[in-house]
């Protein structure tokens, strides 16, 4: 079990710099686009596969502070597309954090369909590699849906898997299990794809100050 501070309320000094702080995240900074992805989801008829294009933005914010804990990372908003149409197919937004005293990620997800997940994991400081997971009904790594996806696409289970590439792309394999209503087995909602970089971030505004910008 992890053990903390008795001390819970005095903050420590953190870096200016979160670029220069986020451990195994650093090589996902930016901007990114990615076409080579497949989603398989649940249809009525069986599992439907599709393709997507994808285009998600990782900027860096300001260190944050829990009292004694420390957390740096980025603010990301994901938008995906089916390919040659202009609706969005899926939208997300969130956060990945990196606390180094610990070693923990954490990447937090919000989709417009009434569904807010926290994921978990660790990782060493210059892993390329690391795996996330959130699991229903935990209080620390959870997920939260409404109503009807209780109801008809019950998630039990969310797991990302990042990779981190030595030609400056990254990619994901991201595993959603459901309970889908009216079949007897576990659906796995898949998605992976490999992003590549279109831009880069711009620094958090602390970082911006001191450099006089």
């Amino acid at each position: 079990m992890q053990s903390f501070h008795r001390d819970i309320y005095t903050e420590p000094e953190p870096d200016v710099n979160t670029l220069a702080n986020l451990g195994p995240l650093a090589g996902m900074a930016g901007i990114w686009a990615g076409d080579r992805s497949l989603d398989i989801n649940p249809k009525a008829d069986g599992p439907e596969a599709q393709a997507f294009v994808e285009h998600i933005a990782l900027q860096p914010i300001d260190a944050q502070t829990n009292g004694p804990q420390l957390l740096y990372g980025l603010r990301y908003h994901t938008r995906i597309v089916k390919p040659d149409e202009t609706a969005t197919f899926h939208d997300q937004v969130g956060y990945w954090l990196w606390e180094p005293a610990t070693g923990t990620l954490i990447q937090t997800v919000s989709i417009p369909r009434g569904q807010t997940v926290m994921a978990m994991g660790t990782a060493a400081a210059d892993a390329k590699t690391f795996r996330l997971e959130a699991v229903r009904g935990s209080h620390t790594n959870g997920i939260v849906s409404n109503p009807f996806l209780e109801h008809a696409f019950r998630t039990e289970r969310y797991t990302i898997a990042v990779t981190i590439h030595d030609d400056g792309t990254w990619s994901y394999e991201q595993d959603t299990v459901l309970i889908v209503l009216g079949q007897d087995e576990p659906f796995h909602h898949s998605d992976r794809n490999t992003l590549r970089k279109i831009g880069e971030p711009t620094p958090n505004p602390t970082a911006r100050a001191a450099a006089g910008a």
